[in-house]
């Protein structure tokens, strides 16, 4: 008597069906973002818009190094350390970005006080 796959109760591409979603799981369960996730990339982003590249470039590299660990750890607890690691890190950058900015700014006008103060001083005498 030779035996085949008419034995079995359930269709073969039920059960390969059933295998393959076993063994993909994981990687669907990680591919999930959580809140604290999306909370990070968009920090990150925040941070780039913010020019911190240029006025923060160590900060902002530490929390797209930290959003990347997140992205990548398969574990749960793990990747919200990271991710909330990356969003503290890339709000430090877009703070010290927009100080930078804004402290250009304050010497840029006192420049121009200076300038006005002595074209005042010029034209007195």
């Amino acid at each position: 008597m030779t035996v085949s796959f008419a034995h079995f109760r359930r269709p073969l591409h039920v059960m390969a069906a059933a295998v393959a979603a076993l063994a993909l799981a994981p990687a669907f369960a990680q591919s999930v973002p959580t809140p604290e996730l999306e909370a990070a990339v968009k920090a990150v982003q925040r941070a780039d818009q913010a020019d911190a590249d240029q006025y923060a470039p160590e900060p902002l590299a530490a929390a797209r190094q930290s959003l990347a660990q997140a992205q990548s750890t398969r574990n749960k607890k793990e990747a919200l350390d990271f991710a909330l690691r990356a969003t503290a890190d890339a709000d430090l950058a877009r703070a010290r970005s927009e100080e930078a900015v804004a402290t250009a700014e304050v010497g840029q006008r006192r420049a121009e006080i200076a300038d006005l103060q002595r074209q005042l001083g010029e034209g007195g005498r």
